[in-house]
């Protein structure tokens, strides 16, 4: 292999490094969940945490991250407050804080006031604030003034919204996907000015609540994917907000999509079910035809399923990570399971990855850390956070960060490098 020019491994590297800090939308990134990381710990203490701070509401929603500040949003129900919170990651001191106030309206028990995740760019924090008398897409700059908001639709469904925007290039997309009453459609907007560039109406039949994300075939433009029970998993140009293929995959019984699309090379991964019925993970992969791409199905997945949380795809492996507590990995290349195991707990929130480790954070605070190296479900250690908890964990650098439903958590893993399993094989 020729021998890159030093510049050009400089930047290299550098690149690398400003991508390590980076956890800018629902999962990280494009969703993945992954993290290049190396020194995460699986065991730590409360007297371990770098800094752990009080929040002024409670949010299903997770953190974001550019550099050294963190964004997210909580609610405060009773005083009828919404905040969103820019944290200095090193410190845990609140750099500013905006509050909005909103009418309280009906949502599952279950749910929040705050669950949208906000999405960062370098220039920008986008929060989408849903209710059932109306809706607001806000860009704020990373100094905490609002550059522009947009008037959405209302939101109607009984168990509340819970979209999360993402960032695409120039463009903030909206997956908006409610039932028979309300305005179901995908838009794209200027994130610089929050103009309209495209929306797609959809048919309302069951409110969804996926995130979407990017696919990138060889040798063509990216793909925009976005996944419906009803719809099943759709590509679409982000440019033009083109329709370039859609597949029905998931079938006509009583389910909902709320985990996300994530991508594995050219396998694109969804998921649809329903609590205690039918749920399906199923990997398709676009091919173009004369000029027309055509989807087939890969393999499908139907036993130990998840509801709620994301697939997560490390390397090779496919995990799934279920709302009641099992964890299962699959070859990601063909579905077929290599090993299944029970760490028990209730999921709402998402696994996340890093250097081989696994984190699943049940609805206690209870988070367990499974070996994602290993040829065998193996548990490497449970941590209490002593609260309860519904928010994916964000990454960066060397750090991770917990949201529970008082407390936000910052555990530093270069400090802990006696708790830190080695390096996978």
């Amino acid at each position: 292999m020729p021998r890159l020019p030093s510049l050009l491994l400089i930047l290299l590297t550098c690149q690398t490094a400003f991508a390590e800090k980076q956890w800018d939308r629902f999962r990280g990134p494009n969703g993945s969940g992954v993290s290049n990381s190396a020194k995460l710990p699986a065991t730590w203490s409360p007297q371990d945490y770098k800094w752990s701070i009080k929040l002024p509401g409670v949010g299903h929603s997770s953190p974001v991250i550019w550099n050294q500040r963190l964004f997210t949003t909580v609610a405060d129900r009773e005083a009828g407050q919404r905040q969103l919170l820019c944290v200095d990651i090193k410190s845990g001191k609140v750099v500013w804080q905006k509050n909005y106030a909103f009418d309280p309206f009906k949502h599952n028990k279950q749910n929040s006031s705050a669950t949208h995740t906000p999405a960062v760019d370098a220039e920008r924090i986008y929060t989408l604030w849903q209710t059932n008398t109306g809706s607001l897409l806000r860009a704020l700059d990373h100094a905490g003034n609002e550059v522009w908001q947009v008037d959405l639709t209302s939101y109607h469904g009984g168990h509340g919204p819970g979209t999360s925007p993402i960032v695409y290039k120039d463009l903030v997309i909206v997956c908006n996907e409610m039932g028979k009453v309300g305005e179901s459609y995908l838009l794209a907007l200027d994130s610089s000015t929050g103009k309209p560039r495209w929306r797609i109406d959809r048919i309302g039949d069951r409110a969804c609540y996926s995130t979407p994300c990017i696919y990138q075939p060889a040798g063509h433009d990216p793909h925009l994917i976005f996944t419906h029970s009803y719809r099943g998993i759709t590509g679409v140009d982000p440019a033009n907000g083109k329709q370039l293929w859609a597949v029905d995959v998931f079938g006509t019984h009583n389910q909902r999509a709320i985990g996300s699309p994530v991508v594995a090379g050219s396998l694109i991964i969804g998921s649809s079910g329903f609590t205690s019925g039918i749920k399906h993970v199923v990997a398709v992969q676009p091919t173009l035809e004369e000029e027309q791409f055509s989807v087939q199905e890969v393999y499908r997945v139907s036993k130990t399923v998840p509801h709620v949380p994301t697939p997560l795809v490390y390397g090779e492996k496919m995990f799934l990570w279920t709302d009641t507590g099992i964890v299962g990995c699959f070859n990601v290349a063909n579905g077929k399971v290599q090993w299944q195991g029970r760490v028990g707990g209730t999921f709402y929130s998402s696994p996340v990855c890093a250097s081989g480790l696994l984190y699943g954070v049940d609805r206690d605070g209870l988070v367990t850390v499974v070996d994602a190296s290993a040829s065998t479900f193996t548990i490497l250690a449970r941590n209490q956070l002593g609260d309860a908890c519904a928010a994916t964990p964000a990454i960066s650098g060397d750090s991770i960060f917990f949201k529970t439903h008082s407390r936000l958590i910052c555990i530093d893993g270069s400090q802990l490098q006696s708790k830190t399993r080695k390096p996978p094989r």
